[in-house]
């Protein structure tokens, strides 16, 4: 009779561990993320993963063809846009999680190049145009693009450079054109800047708001899982505001 109910009792316990096990698996979750924000992401995923069970995959790349991606049944749970439209477009079209659309980050556009004598406080290297390549994100595929175009066009000098301009699909490949010396000069994101170290390198030009629009970057859930909610959650905490801040973005009150 004892036998029985030591047998009785380890089965017990060898349900009760299989199910805790089964209830603790963890849930994988795929972003997509704009290119700009590879960084800042990173690390909150990693905290995010150390303080839950969840395992976090970040696909980067430009807004533009995630925004087409996920129009053609790509399977992110969650989409971190360059900008609003895209996530804007997304909720009119029904393809988000109702009310999940919210803003995430503000960024910044600036001119810069390593070279230590190219860009000076007004940007006057535009207009004088000794430089033989440019590097601009594609203002169609990235919204750190179309900041771009638009500074070019408000200054009036679209027309004189667009001839000496190196596109790159997104922000991440356009820093790379730059840095890799592929183009003289740049429009990046003030962010990537941040990230190379504590000094920044070269020169840069901290273009006025006042030429472009407002970098206003969005997400939108687009699965209603609750890895994916409790990712989100910590995005918008204040330890996750920090990071943010540290790698040269502004967040909404």
């Amino acid at each position: 009779m004892m036998q029985l109910n030591i047998k009785n009792l380890l089965f017990t316990v060898l349900i009760v561990l299989i199910t805790s096990s089964a209830s603790a698996k963890a849930d994988e979750i795929l972003i997509a993320v704009a290119s700009n924000f590879k960084s800042p992401i990173a690390e909150i995923a990693r905290k995010f993963e150390e303080e839950t069970n969840h395992k976090v995959t970040l696909i980067y790349g430009s807004t533009g063809r995630h925004y087409a991606q996920i129009k053609n049944g790509a399977p992110f749970d969650a989409f971190f846009s360059a900008d609003s439209h895209r996530p804007e477009l997304l909720e009119k079209e029904g393809l988000i999680v109702p009310g999940s659309r919210f803003t995430y980050a503000l960024g910044k556009v600036v001119l810069w190049s390593p070279q230590d004598d190219l860009i000076d406080q007004n940007g006057s290297v535009l207009s004088h145009g000794r430089f033989k390549r440019i590097a601009m994100a594609h203002p169609k595929l990235a919204p750190y693009g179309k900041a771009a175009y638009e500074v070019l066009s408000n200054k009036g000098v679209w027309d004189a450079v667009k001839t000496k301009v190196v596109r790159g699909e997104n922000i991440g490949q356009t820093f790379q054109f730059v840095k890799s010396a592929n183009a003289q000069l740049g429009f990046v994101a003030y962010s990537q800047l941040k990230q190379m170290n504590d000094t920044i390198t070269g020169t840069y030009w901290d273009i006025p708001q006042s030429l472009y629009s407002q970098i206003t970057q969005q997400a939108v859930i687009l699965k209603n899982n609750q890895a994916t909610r409790d990712f989100i959650s910590m995005m918008k905490s204040a330890s996750s505001h920090s990071i943010i801040h540290r790698f040269g973005y502004g967040t909404e009150p």
